[in-house]
């Protein structure tokens, strides 16, 4: 199944239907009053999340929602009936915006959160309503009011604690799929993730987190380059990134080239993702073998900039406890000083 994360649907909420205009006609009634009924109010359109949903994939195919119209008002004071209500359905972590004026209608972050995006109509009186002692006789009633109709943009934001960023190839699938029961792609090419991928972390106390797999960042991502403006909307609610670097290059300043190349993406990108604490971690460190040296050089580059820098090889798993009980101990101290 395809992953959607952004959509424009249009919606349209039920029209009032139109009050009455009636009179008692009955055998020896011969001054029947009026008993019109009111119109029925038009359905409402809801937008509610479903915990069971990952994607946007279930509104690819239907753009459009027009709830019912309200029934009109009939004699004998016979109220019309309600249009249906609709319910769109969309994943938790899903934020509306009125997709023509851009603002921003709301964030759904909880599970069953429910949003009126679409008021029905409101129905019509009957003449029923407009009788008086001076007026016993009204020969008039309201029509129904329209519905709303407006064209809103849905885009999902994945929830997670941490974020996995990191260059084309550099293991973040076979991190993810070390550290949790995720199932990511891993193949020794580019590009392998097409679409973020979730996972669960347990770590001491019966504690856990959730990380977030980021398909491959590359130079200009923020422009629209690769894969990566497309996802890098999912990292912006993380409390923390781990920047996943190749250590196994060659030349001795490359992880520090591919850890600024990333920077620089993220800092154009903006929305404070620069500002998130990341913890950078050096992979494939078996491929070293004993070559310690190239390691000892890589940490250095790092420490000298400040950054907060571990080694591991996720494909044989050493380094994988230390790292997570680092980033589970980050996280209770960022949820302590909240």
């Amino acid at each position: 199944m395809s992953f959607v994360d952004e959509i424009t649907v249009y919606v349209k909420s039920g029209d009032g239907g139109d009050g009455c205009v009636s009179f008692r006609r009955e055998k020896f009634v011969p001054k029947g009053g009026p008993n019109g009924g009111d119109g029925g109010r038009g359905g409402n359109i809801y937008i509610v999340t479903d915990g069971n949903l990952s994607s946007l994939m279930d509104l690819k195919y239907k753009h459009r929602f027009n709830a019912q119209r309200g029934r009109h008002g009939m004699g004998k004071n016979c109220h019309g009936r309600a249009g249906s209500d609709i319910t769109i359905r969309v994943p938790v972590g899903t934020v509306v915006t009125d997709a023509e004026s851009g603002d921003v209608i709301a964030d759904l972050v909880k599970i069953d959160e429910k949003l009126l995006v679409a008021q029905g109509g409101r129905g019509g009186k009957g003449n029923a309503r407009f009788a008086t002692s001076t007026n016993q006789a009204p020969r008039y009633a309201e029509p129904g009011e329209p519905g709303e109709e407006k064209k809103i943009r849905l885009e999902l934001k994945l929830l997670a604690d941490v974020g996995i960023i990191g260059l084309p190839n550099a293991g973040k699938s076979t991190l993810i799929s070390r550290i949790s029961a995720s199932h990511s792609k891993v193949a020794p090419y580019p590009f392998t993730t097409l679409s973020p991928h979730l996972g669960v972390v347990n770590f001491h106390d019966f504690r856990s987190f959730v990380v977030a797999d980021i398909p491959g960042l590359i130079k200009g991502a923020h422009k629209g380059v690769g894969l990566g403006l497309k996802f890098l909307r999912h990292i912006e609610r993380t409390n923390l990134l781990l920047h996943i670097i190749d250590a196994s290059a060659d030349i001795p300043d490359a992880p520090l080239k591919d850890f600024e190349t990333i920077q620089e993406e993220l800092k154009a990108y903006g929305h404070g993702l620069t500002e998130k604490k990341q913890i950078v971690v050096l992979n494939k460190i078996d491929i070293l073998g004993k070559n310690k040296d190239r390691l000892s050089d890589a940490c250095r580059l790092f420490d000298d900039i400040g950054a907060d820098v571990c080694a591991v090889s996720a494909l044989t798993g050493e380094g994988i406890d230390g790292l997570i009980e680092r980033v589970g101990d980050n996280l209770l101290k960022e949820k302590e000083s909240v």
